[in-house]
């Protein structure tokens, strides 16, 4: 049996940070499954093959798996290497193959079983939890999220600007809402939450109060 609290949103809605806090709050488990995403985007890189050229058989020698709140990638711990920019824009192109998405399924599935858990992604809701109790949206406006990435500093190139940074989102939510599997999208029954102007402990109180 598991209890699940599914948050979704597009990148740089500050869905991780809310999640985490989220799933301290309420004791819960804590699972970000975008870094399953970035750790394929992670091997793919390391083994020198394209994003958009993955395939069942390269997938096939990936074995993730949650140890807690940590992701293992083939028995190795997976951290700063997934805040990357390039895993971060490799996870959006690699996610748009249903075939990966099918993989990672019971991996998503297997890191609830039995447990009381915040997991959080792009198709929670609607896709790997659909009877979750609890959905929240969390979003921002394009600018808002560019203006944080840029401030805090993470995922973002070297000689990043404003600009740079808001049309690498813009492309990335345009990826994520349109690709033929699992789009983005808000689930008819969560609860939309735009942290646009709002501060992180507002929208954990938010989504807390609720849950």
């Amino acid at each position: 049996m598991s209890t699940v609290v599914a948050i979704d949103g597009p990148a740089g809605a500050g869905k991780s940070t809310v999640a985490r806090l989220v799933a301290e709050r309420l004791d819960y488990s804590y699972i970000n499954t975008g870094s399953l995403y970035r750790a394929l985007a992670y091997a793919a890189k390391a083994s020198g093959i394209a994003f958009d050229k993955v395939t069942p058989e390269f997938l096939s020698g990936c074995h993730l798996e949650f140890r807690g709140a940590d992701l293992y990638l083939n028995g190795v711990k997976l951290d700063a290497e997934l805040r990357q920019p390039e895993c971060a824009r490799g996870a959006s192109i690699i996610s748009a193959q249903s075939f990966v998405r099918d993989f990672l399924m019971p991996v998503q599935r297997n890191a609830a079983a039995g447990q009381w858990i915040v997991m959080e992604g792009r198709d929670i809701g609607t896709v790997v939890f659909p009877d979750a109790e609890k959905k929240f949206f969390v979003t921002a406006s394009a600018e808002e999220r560019a203006r944080r990435r840029m401030a805090q500093g993470n995922e973002v190139a070297a000689g990043a600007t404003f600009e740079s940074i808001l049309a690498d989102i813009r492309s990335r939510d345009e990826r994520d809402m349109n690709r033929a599997i699992a789009p983005l999208k808000q689930a008819d029954d969560a609860v939309l939450i735009d942290t646009t102007g709002l501060s992180i402990a507002e929208v954990v109180d938010r989504i807390t109060a609720l849950c």
